[in-house]
């Protein structure tokens, strides 16, 4: 289970509306219980997409620096990334699946396919092929 703030979650709807048509991305850190269960978003980071594309993206180095830098700062834990997808469903593509490579990471995705209805899905990707949906909460 992972939880985000609205406020968060307003703050990447933003940046994923603003960054169209390209795919929009960053990190998100935070707080987990000692087995890694349940994770709670205290921080959500919009860094640069350096690809400009609308169907893949790669973080900025310099930005994914100083994002992690921050975290330390503020004694959160790196939980994962998120991203956009401009044009299709929210669900990790077999390039995304290919990329996410850390089991214990949460990958939020964020469709934008149907403008007027938003979804947003976090995701534990296992060996580059094993999906499944994590259960995420959105808190007021």
């Amino acid at each position: 289970m992972i939880t985000l703030k609205k406020a968060d979650y307003e703050k990447l709807l933003a940046h994923a509306r603003a960054c169209l048509p390209e795919e929009a991305c960053g990190l998100i850190a935070g707080t987990e219980n000692s087995d890694g269960s349940e994770k709670h978003i205290e921080a959500v980071y919009l860094i640069e997409n350096t690809d400009h594309s609308n169907e893949h993206f790669t973080i900025s180095p310099q930005e994914q620096l100083a994002a992690i830098k921050d975290m330390r700062a503020k004694g959160l834990k790196p939980l994962g990334n998120w991203h956009s997808h401009p044009e299709s469903p929210s669900r990790p593509s077999e390039e995304d699946k290919r990329l996410f490579f850390d089991s214990k990471a949460r990958y939020l995705i964020l469709s934008l396919m149907d403008k007027e209805s938003p979804v947003l899905n976090a995701f534990i990707v296992q060996n580059h092929t094993d999906v499944s949906r994590d259960e995420l909460t959105i808190l007021e």
